[in-house]
This record gives C-alpha cells, sequence and structure tokens, in this order.
C-alpha cells in the first residue's frame, strides 16, 4: 500500500504535465504602453480563458520601430514570434522580407477559419492588402487624424465652438483671431509633421504623393510631394510661422502636450490622443474633421489609417498557424471589436462593431469617437487615397521633416525644401527597390 500513493502522484503529475505541454504557446511581440498594454494583456488572458488548445503571450519589446527591429533580427536568428505588431509605416518593409511572413489571408484559409476581407473597413482593408486584394496582415490598434479644438479657446476669442473651421483658410483666419485673443506663442499647429502636412494632406485631397498608387502597386515609385497642393500649404505655413499663428510642434507626437495644457488652441494629430485629452485636459473640447482646401476639386476624400496591424511570421509548423488564426477569428469578434472601441478609443476594424455602436447611440454622446471613423469612411478610397507602402519609410519621413523644417526656418523657399525632398526620397526608394528585388 504503501507504494500505491506514489505511483498513483508520479502518474497525476506524469499527466498534468503532458496536458500542460499539449498547450501550444503563441509568442506575441508588441509596442504597447500603459493602458494600452493593459489592452493587448486582456485580450490575451481573454482568449487563454476561452479555451485550452493553445495560449498567447504578450511581450512588449519596445517603440515600433524596436519591435519590428527585433522581430526581422529574431527571423534571421531562426526564433521568430508568432505575431508581430508592426506600425502602418513598416508595411512596405515587412513585404520586402522575403519568406519572413505568412499573409493573413492565406493563413486563415489554411486553418479552415472564415475571413472575408470584405468585412473590414474598406480603408484599412486597403491599406494592409496586395494589388490582387490578399490581406497580408491582421488589422489591431488603427486611428487617423483629428483636429483637436480648445472650445473654451475660441468662445474667448468670440468664435462658435459648435462650429468650428473646416477649411484651411478658415483654420487659419481663426488661428489669427486666436492669436489675437491671448493665444500669442501659438493659433494652430500639428503633431507628426509629415502625416499632416504631407501624407494626410494628398490623401484627403485625392492627390497623390507619388506613383504606382503611393507604392502600393509597386516599389518602382517615384515621389510627387513637390506638386502644386504641397508648395502651397508649406508656404503657407512658413508665412504664419513667423509671427507664430501657426508653430512648429516636432516632428512626433512629442508635443502633443502644447494643446492638453491650453497653449494650441487648435492642434492636428491621432485620434488616439483621446485617452490623454481626457485625462489631462482641463477645458472644454471636441475634435472635427482635418481642413481642407475649397478650391481642390473633390475635396474632402477619405483619409488614411495610422497605427499598427499585427504580421503573422513565416517559418511556422500549419498547427501554430492553426491557433494564430482561432486568435485572430477571437479578435474580429464584433461584439468584441465593438467594446474595445468604445472603451479603448481604438477604431472598430470591421463594418458590423461600427455599425454595432453607432445603432446603440453612442456616438450621439461620445461623437469625438466617430470623428475618425467618418473621415475614414468619408468616400470609397482612390488610388490617392488607400495608403502608402514606401520602403524605409520611418528613415524617409525624417528626410521629409528637415526638409519642412528648412523651409519653416527660412532656409529653402517650400518650392526648394520639397525638391529636395523628392529628390533624397528617391534616391532611398531606389535604393530600397534594389534590395527588395534581389
Amino acid at each position: 500500500m504503501t507504494t500505491v500513493k506514489p505511483l498513483i502522484l508520479a502518474a497525476a503529475f506524469s499527466f498534468a504535465a503532458s496536458a500542460a505541454q499539449a498547450q501550444v504557446e503563441l509568442q506575441w511581440w508588441h509596442a504597447m504602453t500603459g493602458a494600452n498594454n493593459d489592452v493587448i494583456v486582456k485580450l490575451a488572458e481573454d482568449f487563454n480563458a476561452s479555451q485550452k488548445d493553445y495560449k498567447v503571450v504578450p511581450s512588449y519589446k519596445g517603440s515600433y520601430a524596436d519591435t519590428l527591429n527585433a522581430g526581422i533580427a529574431a527571423y534571421r536568428a531562426g526564433n521568430a514570434p508568432h505575431i508581430m505588431q508592426v506600425f502602418e509605416v513598416g508595411t512596405a518593409t515587412m513585404m520586402a522580407a522575403k519568406g519572413a511572413i505568412m499573409p493573413v489571408q492565406t493563413m486563415m484559409k489554411d486553418a479552415g477559419e472564415s475571413f472575408d476581407p470584405k468585412t473590414y473597413l474598406p480603408a484599412i482593408t486597403g491599406y494592409y492588402s496586395t494589388v490582387k486584394g490578399e490581406m497580408l496582415s491582421f488589422p489591431f490598434n488603427s486611428s487617423s487624424m483629428v483636429m483637436w479644438v480648445n472650445r473654451d479657446a475660441l468662445r474667448k476669442a468670440g468664435l462658435n465652438p459648435d462650429q468650428p473651421p473646416k477649411t484651411w483658410p478658415e483654420v487659419f483666419a481663426a488661428a489669427k483671431t486666436l492669436k489675437a485673443a491671448g493665444f500669442a506663442t501659438c493659433g494652430v499647429s500639428t503633431a507628426w509633421t509629415t502625416w499632416a502636412n504631407i501624407e494626410q494632406l494628398g490623401a484627403w485631397h485625392n492627390v497623390p504623393l507619388a506613383t504606382r498608387a503611393n507604392g502600393m502597386d509597386g516599389f518602382d515609385t517615384v515621389l510627387q510631394i513637390n506638386a502644386p497642393l504641397y508648395v502651397k500649404h508649406l508656404e503657407t505655413l512658413v508665412t504664419l510661422q513667423k509671427d507664430k499663428t501657426f508653430d512648429y510642434s516636432g516632428r512626433t507626437n512629442t508635443g502633443e502636450g502644447r494643446f492638453t495644457s491650453g497653449e494650441c488652441p487648435l492642434f492636428l494629430t491621432s485620434s488616439a490622443f483621446y485617452g490623454n485629452v481626457k485625462a489631462n485636459a482641463k477645458f472644454d473640447y471636441s475634435n472635427a474633421p482635418m481642413p481642407y482646401y475649397p478650391d481642390v476639386p473633390g475635396a474632402p476624400q477619405n483619409s488614411i489609417i495610422g497605427g499598427a496591424s499585427l504580421w503573422v511570421m513565416g517559418g511556422k509548423p500549419a498547427a501554430e498557424y492553426k491557433g494564430v488564426a482561432k486568435f485572430f477569428t477571437f479578435l474580429s469578434d464584433t461584439d468584441r471589436q465593438a467594446k474595445l472601441h468604445t472603451e479603448s478609443g481604438y477604431l472598430p476594424i470591421t463594418k458590423a462593431a461600427y455599425e454595432k455602436v453607432k445603432a446603440s447611440g453612442f456616438y450621439d454622446k461620445n461623437p469625438l469617437l466617430e470623428t475618425a471613423l467618418k473621415e475614414l469612411t468619408n468616400k470609397e478610397p482612390t488610388e490617392n487615397s488607400r495608403g502608402l507602402r514606401f520602403g524605409g519609410m520611418v528613415q524617409m519621413r525624417d528626410v521629409w521633416s528637415e526638409e519642412i523644417e528648412a523651409a519653416l526656418a527660412g532656409k529653402k523657399s517650400a518650392k526648394e525644401a520639397l525638391d529636395a525632398a523628392v529628390a533624397r526620397g528617391n534616391e532611398m526608394l531606389r535604393k530600397f527597390e534594389q534590395t527588395a528585388t534581389r
């Protein structure tokens, strides 16, 4: 009898160990911090609790750029994660990494999971799809650019907070009025200077940034950001910078605090700024669609997305891809997407989730969370507005920013700066093209 219990216990431990071993771990590398990290962890926990075969393990890997670099290095070393979060401007880099990715549409089909690109918002589907319409990555945290409005500041300046400026001429006029009313250092500004004043500007006006559908149809694309619309816009900013009616706030989003502090009453940045504004603004605020130039035919068109998507890394066993596919099906659930949107401020990625939230009356009380969605769905995307796909986009944004800064500092004319941005950018594109097509 004394040997029976140990044998039973050993068998029990052996069974538990084999059961635990049978659960397939799926590594998910991401770049989310703070409350956004909490969202990632909760999604993984909820999926893990919903079934017993797979366990998603999220891991923070630093900034978007850090995560991208870490993922590519890990793939080359043979230990890539199953899922990697990559920001939208890293799309071309991921596409060019031969064998490094498993197209999400192919994976879903092979795994037997239902997947229809048409269920996702068109502006999102287009950004992450090939010319033939195959979705390469899974949409996750999508956003777009909006104009944040300090309603108290507008009241102080004698402007109607219920009718914020709609066009760029109206924005510039309001900024002058605000400056005269005491906002001496900044009437209007933007974060993410190239995203606001080149990328979104082009899409919102249905004006190309480059040939080949802004690079979406091939790496042999040629930049066109020195076209009249871009030059006119930068010339105006240069003029207004002189007396700080417009004041430059940097290349990324580090200047967003100028809005929440009350310094800049009109500020263009991501719709994902919502949580920060809600937590820190001590004034009455709202947001509005990006302004447009009324003399550009057809404007406004539709905005393009920001944020990131989930890429599936190549070289994994089919059994593991089956788990990733089930996780993506879990993420696409209409109720889950609707809840994620209303609680976190992320945009719902599916049409059904958007329609569900809209039908609930949520936007009647929370109109700020619908502004970006209205922009993205304003019109069906065109070749000029479904996105952009340039190799080395992170580095190219720095080049474009350098030239914008040179113009704002009076070192170059707007035309000279944008001509230089095109020349330098094209050189970078050709180098990437050579690497990508080897």
